[in-house]
């Protein structure tokens, strides 16, 4: 079978070259990769189809073809202005206009379409919808997080309406993911939470029903064991090992550098919460006693002292983290640094597993939850938010794999870690390997891809959303009225 994966935001090549470094790119191009090489493992020919960009401060997507190691091939299609790299709030315009009419053309270059085609985001979504409407080809719908919910938390925090549709364009992606989700012969989710939870806000009402099975598949994504896996083995693992004990020298206490770490690993982003981290750890003299408390923040290598490297999101969460370790006393007792890429990031949890170490996700809510997976396939006890899919990938009714923490709470957070830290250590760390390698590899994400895209064929919609106008002809853009109706309908 040949597949196409549609997703223009963020970008992809043989490198993965800035995705610990833009809000554009991160955990869903990791999905997209790894189901893409998974499906290419299983004899399936897969195109990865994003963005051609012709700036000289992003070299490495010039080229109108591309390939990953395994046979996926990574597709460059001009969407706008090629000579600057768009973020993915930019991109709307172009996708009816420009991106998808090239995908039509390359494939008729090529003198055959793909079979079926699966839309990443609500972006990608719209354009395998578009694509769909030009050439007849099925698709499935992978939303990874809708706007919704998004849209909602920011209100919450005071913005007006204008101005968050100005900054994030809020009317253009709810008009797109209700498309998406109308047109897909199947939409798939990570959990059944995110089926009722996101797809069921108001903003989707007339677009899709949760309680409609034929309309959902629940395909969990997996963990890169090669990467990840307790045994498995990064090329400069032992020099990742020394940069780890370089930077706990400089950040932590000389009578503390021995002890086991919480670690967390995350964007510095107010969603995953990490200040209720520190906070827990200001709250727990039996947890300070027990640990010290480290931060993987990606490409910034000193952020408890430098703003080198930080955008406007990271410096605020940053203020507020400083402000945190400083009124709570915890200095020396907490590090923060930098480390690039998957494989660096893996042999960072293999080396604190080995002292009995403890992955923390404190995320408000987190879709899914893979890098708690990630960090159990090597080796450390889990400790995450009980908002979202961990409640699902890590309990069942068999027991519990990790432990769940209300993320609003820093006494509860800190109870979960001291109980991660103690007597318990052995058996989670071992349950949440055995949930990993039973349930969570990209093998199994790839099998169930393959069931929803047959189902998906033979699963066309009736009384479909309309595809707005602004999408493919220029109209007028979608007006503040329809977010209003859609938002609060």
């Amino acid at each position: 079978m040949h597949l196409a994966f549609l997703n223009p935001q963020g970008n992809f090549d043989p490198e993965d070259s800035y995705w610990t470094e833009h809000p554009d790119f991160g955990g869903q191009l990791v999905y997209v990769k790894n189901v893409a090489l998974a499906l290419a493992d299983l004899g399936h020919q897969v195109d990865i189809i994003t963005r051609r960009i012709e700036d000289p401060d992003w070299p490495e997507f010039a080229a109108a073809e591309d390939a990953y190691d395994g046979g996926v091939r990574i597709l460059r299609v001009d969407c706008g202005d090629s000579s600057a790299f768009l973020r993915k709030e930019d991109l709307w315009p172009y996708l009816g206009r420009d991106w998808v009419p090239g995908i039509v053309a390359h494939y008729a270059g090529e003198g055959k379409m793909p079979d079926a085609a699966t839309g990443h985001y609500g972006d990608g979504g719209l354009a395998t919808a578009l694509l769909q409407k030009a050439s007849g080809v099925p698709f499935t719908f992978t939303g990874h997080s809708l706007g919704a919910q998004k849209f909602d938390k920011l209100l919450a925090g005071g913005e007006s309406m204008e101005a968050l549709d100005a900054e994030y364009r809020f009317a253009r992606r709810l008009e797109a993911e209700r498309t998406a989700m109308n047109h897909a012969g199947m939409v798939i989710t990570s959990t059944t939470q995110e089926r009722q939870e996101q797809y069921g806000h108001r903003a989707y009402r007339g677009a899709i029903d949760t309680s409609d099975d034929a309309s959902f598949s629940v395909v969990p994504p997996g963990v890169a064991l090669d990467v990840f896996g307790a045994d498995a083995r990064h090329a400069n693992e032992s020099e990742v090992q020394r940069l780890v004990a370089d930077r706990l020298v400089r950040d932590i206490a000389p009578d503390r550098r021995d002890l086991p770490v919480v670690v967390a690993s995350s964007r510095l982003d107010p969603k995953k919460n990490p200040v209720a981290l520190a906070d827990a750890f200001a709250a727990s003299r039996t947890l300070q006693d027990a640990a010290n408390l480290v931060f993987i923040t990606g490409a910034l290598d000193d952020p408890l002292r430098s703003d080198a490297g930080a955008g406007d999101i990271e410096l605020d969460v940053l203020r507020d983290l400083r402000a945190a370790v400083t009124a709570g006393g915890l200095t020396g007792n907490v590090a923060a640094f930098g480390v690039q890429g998957q494989a660096a990031l893996s042999a960072v949890y293999r080396y604190f597993a080995s002292r009995r170490s403890v992955f923390a996700l404190t995320a408000l809510y987190e879709p899914f939850g893979l890098a708690p997976l990630e960090a159990a396939a090597a080796g450390l006890a889990v400790v995450a938010t009980r908002n979202g899919g961990p409640s699902e990938s890590l309990v069942d009714e068999d027991g519990e794999y990790g432990v769940l923490v209300d993320p609003t709470d820093p006494v509860d957070i800190a109870a979960g870690l001291e109980r991660a830290l103690g007597p318990e250590w052995d058996d989670l760390a071992a349950a949440g390997r055995r949930r990993v390698l039973d349930r969570y590899t990209w093998d199994r994400t790839a099998e169930g891809y393959l069931e929803a895209i047959e189902s998906a064929a033979e699963n066309r919609r009736r009384d479909l959303v309309p595809i707005h106008p602004y999408f493919t002809d220029g109209a007028p853009d979608i007006a503040m009225d329809r977010l209003r109706d859609l938002s609060y309908s």
